[in-house]
């Protein structure tokens, strides 16, 4: 008998939309309910062949990050599997630092982020604070501004930034590509295998043949991205073609989660 993948998931989101508005939900009727830790366990129960250990709850761009974090906390002290938070905050020298914190996440995808937010002085004044605190930063960027965060980190080279969903990877360019790889030079950099669509399957085979071939694989990090990842492809399809792809690969399932977050 084969033995089971034991998995940390370095990325999911919950919530509750009785309780908090997710302006971002707007449009995407898909996914625009509420989803709960009850939900979140039942789509890895779900799954043969895997071990699930819990994961790391990502904030989820709500409107009201303090009651957001008040509604996590609620649900860490009953579930077992938030091995992990990373809440909202904007970066600046005086970061709005929750106790529980593991990372800080300001998402720079978003509208409302302008281009270039992540040069500006107070943030990167604010990422040096992190560092000092021994805390990563999750960066969650435009793929066309990959570059902005390659000058980031060479004004912050010691920082531990968490790269998300791969850049939010849209094609593999010959810009995308000399970004990552100046990333890569990085050695507390860690990147998020998520957030690509798995329609293309050639696709996805050279982008993950790019990653591996690119980045330690000590900072490859599985992370499913659920539930947004049903809007381009499926729970199941991605963790199976990350299977496909990695294998039993404890560092990429497991150990380098918890060496980023620090989860023991």
């Amino acid at each position: 008998m084969n033995k089971k993948i034991d998995i940390i998931d370095s990325h999911f989101h919950i919530w509750n939309l009785d309780e908090q508005n997710l302006p971002w939900l707007e449009g995407l009727p898909s996914i625009t309910r509420t989803y709960s830790i009850d939900d979140y366990k039942k789509v890895y129960d779900g799954f043969d062949g895997i071990n699930f250990l819990g994961g790391v709850y990502v904030e989820v761009d709500s409107d009201n990050p303090e009651l957001e974090d008040e509604i996590v906390d609620k649900v860490a002290k009953e579930s077992s599997l938030i091995l992990a938070r990373v809440p909202r905050a904007t970066v600046s020298p005086i970061t709005r630092i929750p106790v529980f914190a593991a990372g800080i996440r300001e998402p720079l995808h978003i509208p409302s982020s302008k281009k270039g937010r992540c040069l500006e002085e107070s943030f990167i004044d604010g990422i040096n604070e992190l560092t000092k605190k021994s805390l990563s930063f999750d960066s969650c960027n435009r793929v066309d501004e990959l570059s902005d965060l390659v000058k980031m980190m060479e004004k912050t080279p010691n920082a531990k930034v968490v790269l998300n969903h791969l850049g939010n990877v849209e094609e593999l360019n010959d810009e995308y590509k000399e970004n990552m790889r100046k990333l890569a030079e990085f050695p507390n950099l860690y990147v998020k295998v998520s957030g690509f669509a798995t329609k293309d399957k050639e696709f996805v085979a050279e982008l993950l043949k790019f990653v591996k071939d690119t980045f330690n694989p000590k900072r490859l990090m599985f992370a499913s991205n659920w539930p947004v990842v049903e809007l381009y492809s499926t729970f199941d399809e991605h963790l199976q073609t990350l299977i496909d792809a990695f294998g039993s690969d404890e560092d990429f399932f497991v150990n380098n989660a918890k060496e980023c977050y620090g989860i023991k």
